[in-house]
């Protein structure tokens, strides 16, 4: 009975997290603690607890299974991660920690899994090689020491590491995969901001070439006492996300974990 009441007490005051907005969301909430047992695996970042509840691994994305999507493949390696995934946490007790926006649209749970041995999921995934960070501008939580976690696994090419599926992308290369969730890097070769919209540019023809772009509310919230965007220029970047078609390819950024500068 105490895991029903810890359960639905976290989905309750989720609920309320899940009216605010982006923009009304710190960067990091405190923490908040709930606990249960994993009953099954739906893929490499997604399981079901015993008590009903749907759990999303945030932070990370697994290779995709269709999970009855019509004409839908299956990513690269997406079998061995939900089979990591079920190796590591199947019929065992978890910790569900959240740090962020504890419920999506799917009223599925978004936290931080560990084991009672204090083993971390996300961390265990990434070091497999068998997910990739993905993370969101109202749940940053760990975010840099995943970013770490998956840049050495993929320098020992561990898992999707060694696969062209997951390579990352030149900047040039980016207008081949519009409608994908990708990691493009390239150097930054001019800034500028039109209409308070903040635009880093990767090549001289700014209607063809990829581009990270930065809504107003976003540069307020993030860049207000970070680096400018005149700080990017000449810089190598790496930018993770989904590439949307606006002039050229293009990523949105939210956030400021999603632009790495390497230099």
């Amino acid at each position: 009975m105490r895991l029903s009441v810890t359960i639905i007490s976290v989905i309750l005051a989720a609920g309320h997290t899940a009216g605010l907005n982006a923009r009304n969301l710190p960067a990091q909430l405190p923490e908040t603690v709930s606990r249960g047992i994993v009953k099954s695996i739906i893929d490499g970042d997604t399981l079901v607890l015993q008590n009903g509840s749907e759990v999303r691994l945030v932070g990370i994305q697994a290779p995709k299974l269709p999970l009855g999507r019509k004409n839908f493949p299956v990513w690269p390696l997406a079998p061995e991660s939900k089979g990591l995934l079920s190796k590591l946490t199947m019929e065992k007790p978890i910790k569900l920690r959240y740090g962020g926006r504890k419920i999506d649209r799917h009223r599925r749970l978004l936290a931080h899994l560990y084991l009672l041995d204090g083993r971390w999921i996300q961390g265990e995934l990434l070091k497999a090689g068998m997910a990739r960070v993905y993370s969101f501008s109202d749940n940053r939580t760990r975010v840099p020491a995943m970013l770490k976690i998956e840049a050495a696994a993929r320098a020992a090419k561990r898992g999707i590491w060694q696969n062209a599926y997951y390579r990352i992308r030149s900047n040039r290369e980016a207008g081949r995969f519009i409608g994908t969730f990708q990691l493009i890097q390239g150097k930054v070769l001019k800034t500028a901001v039109v209409r308070k919209r903040a635009y880093l540019n990767f090549g001289q023809n700014w209607r063809n070439d990829f581009t990270i772009t930065m809504s107003p509310r976003m540069m307020r919230r993030f860049w207000k006492k970070g680096p400018t965007i005149k700080s990017y220029e000449g810089k190598t970047v790496r930018v993770r996300g989904w590439l949307k078609r606006f002039n050229g390819p293009m990523i949105e950024a939210t956030h400021p974990e999603q632009i790495e500068i390497l230099e």
